[in-house]
């Protein structure tokens, strides 16, 4: 026998318990779409605060190549620096160490010197520029020999000037440079500090405080060759050589470059 079926017991809710419900389950969503979208807007932050950092931080790396490039030409290269202009190599000017040129380049640098102390002329040995090439200092002095040669099918007009690139302690009051070119030599110091119309009674005048001289060679035929010696110091009888200017240092670059007509720069 088989007992009656029992009636399934359904829920009701109030019309209001339904309102509540609803909204409880509509706010549930919004509250989850709320915390997707906000993931997503700090991940999409967190990206571009990543890209930028790295961007800082690249540009921060290339300066600091930067000025390690800058401070190994000042420091390490040594206390002077030879150069060829751009306009000039076109017009085939290299340097070389090499009397032969089988090696030749558009720039050279000198050996640098450390831990000098004053010396005069006088002291200096007197074949200095019987050197075949490259640097050969000696005790308290740079010297330096090297070639320029014509590697062009023509004739060229060039002017090659010394500078002061750097100094402390007012080294630079005290420095002479001599400068032979094909043999024929000259010394090169800045003028009197107390009267800058002055040379020194031992050297020619530098002709600006920071330009220590320059020189002019004309019609430099194809295959001609200039040969010149650099020689530094600090010149003991220098009234400027005191001892203000101990642990100082004086740093330098020749530069090759095209000599324009006089007529020529006039009418620019």
């Amino acid at each position: 026998m088989f007992g009656k079926r029992r009636n399934k017991i359904e829920q009701t809710f109030t019309p209001e318990e339904l309102s509540r419900l609803n909204d409880k389950t509509m706010a549930d969503a919004e509250i989850e779409h709320f915390h997707v979208k906000n993931d997503s807007i700090e991940i999409v932050k967190y990206k571009r605060r990543r890209r930028r950092l790295s961007v800082i931080l690249g540009v921060c790396i290339a300066v600091l190549l930067l000025l390690f490039i800058i401070s190994m030409l000042l420091t390490q290269w040594g206390d002077l620096i030879i150069s060829v202009d751009s306009p000039l190599v076109k017009k085939g000017i290299v340097l070389s160490e090499d009397p032969e040129f089988n090696s030749q380049s558009t720039q050279l640098s000198a050996t640098q010197l450390k831990d000098v102390t004053n010396i005069t002329y006088a002291w200096l040995p007197t074949d200095l520029d019987d050197y075949d090439g490259g640097s050969h200092n000696g005790d308290n002095y740079v010297a330096y020999t090297f070639y320029c040669k014509n590697n062009g099918d023509v004739s060229v007009d060039y002017e090659a000037s010394i500078e002061v690139i750097g100094a402390a302690k007012s080294a630079d009051e005290a420095v002479r440079v001599m400068v032979y070119k094909n043999g024929e030599g000259e010394i090169y110091g800045k003028a009197s500090y107390d009267d800058r119309t002055h040379a020194e009674t031992d050297c020619t005048a530098f002709e600006t405080d920071s330009t220590v001289m320059t020189s002019r060679t004309t019609e430099f035929e194809p295959d001609a060759v200039d040969k010149y010696t650099i020689v530094i110091w600090l010149e003991g009888n220098d009234p400027e050589c005191i001892d203000d200017i101990r642990n100082g240092h004086v740093r330098m670059r020749m530069m090759f470059s095209v000599l324009e007509d006089e007529d020529e720069a006039g009418a620019q």
